[in-house]
């Protein structure tokens, strides 16, 4: 009989057949594996069925609140949430399950996470080694922060781990360009929200300065031309989502404008007839 560690594993899906056999593989030696599906049309919700019976469906309503609601269907002591992009390298699946045996006082631990970007695996810029808090006791942590990111936080000691997670986010730079688009739209939306205008200067400084540090800071020259135009993307990203809050506000500001064909009839106009019309009533 397998040892047990008394971990669930938390993971949300939509439209992931392609990536969600390789994270689930990775994590199928823990106690319970739970998939919150957003009522996928392909087959994700059979391939999860083929690991867990705890699989379920729910409209989604945000990524963090989409997470929380997954991890308060655990029941073990210790939450592992991931992505469907996302799997445990088996050094660090050793490395876990030594952390869960013996955590001492420690009630969370950060992955170092290493991306695969355009054909080769990404060490330097802003992704890497990009640690994420993955691993904490349930009653001690939960997801935070603004859609469409979010992280873990913990009320209680936290450690790091040595050994990689693995993280496949795009399946193509068309795949990236879809994500932009979507995200600086959740931007936006909440920028709007939270009553956050629209800086010029950040629209011009944030995406110069993203560039700067993820390529030249952070020695993104290193991953060769992928990382260059990670370096370029990233700042572009930025680009659009100040360019995206700015045509929020812009738009909402100003009235609709009117067919500039159409325009009003003057006094004595005929409006391009040879008689005026005649009062029916008359």
């Amino acid at each position: 009989m397998s040892q047990k560690y008394s971990i669930s594993v938390c993971i949300i899906t939509l439209n992931e057949e392609s990536r969600i056999r390789d994270c689930l593989e990775s994590v199928k030696w823990v106690d319970e594996i739970i998939v919150v599906d957003s009522f996928s049309t392909d087959k994700t919700v059979d391939i999860c069925k083929e690991y867990t019976d705890r699989v379920y469906q729910r409209a989604w309503p945000g990524n963090i609140d989409q997470k929380n609601y997954t991890i308060g269907l655990a029941k073990c002591d210790w939450i592992l949430s991931l992505d469907a992009d996302e799997r445990l390298s088996p050094e660090l699946i050793k490395e876990i399950q030594e952390a869960v045996r013996n955590p001492g006082n420690v009630a969370g631990f950060f992955f170092p996470r290493r991306s695969f970007y355009l054909g080769r695996w990404i060490y330097h810029g802003d992704w890497y080694p990009d640690h994420q808090l993955r691993l904490f006791k349930r009653d001690c942590g939960q997801w935070q922060g603004t859609n469409p990111h979010g992280r873990v936080i913990v009320d209680g000691k936290t450690k790091y781990m040595k050994h990689d997670i693995y993280h496949f986010n795009y399946k193509n730079f068309s795949h990236q360009l879809k994500t932009i688009d979507t995200y600086s739209n959740i931007f936006a939306d909440v920028m709007i929200e939270k009553n956050k205008g629209f800086s010029l200067f950040q629209l011009i400084s944030r995406p110069l300065y993203k560039f700067i540090k993820v390529y030249f800071i952070k020695r993104g020259f290193l991953d060769g031309l992928p990382g260059f135009i990670l370096a370029v993307s990233n700042a572009f990203y930025i680009f659009v989502k100040y360019v995206k809050l700015w045509e929020r506000e812009h738009s909402a500001a100003q009235p609709q404008p009117k067919d500039p064909s159409i325009s009003p009839l003057r006094k004595g106009d005929t409006g391009g007839c040879k008689k005026p019309f005649q009062n029916l009533s008359s």
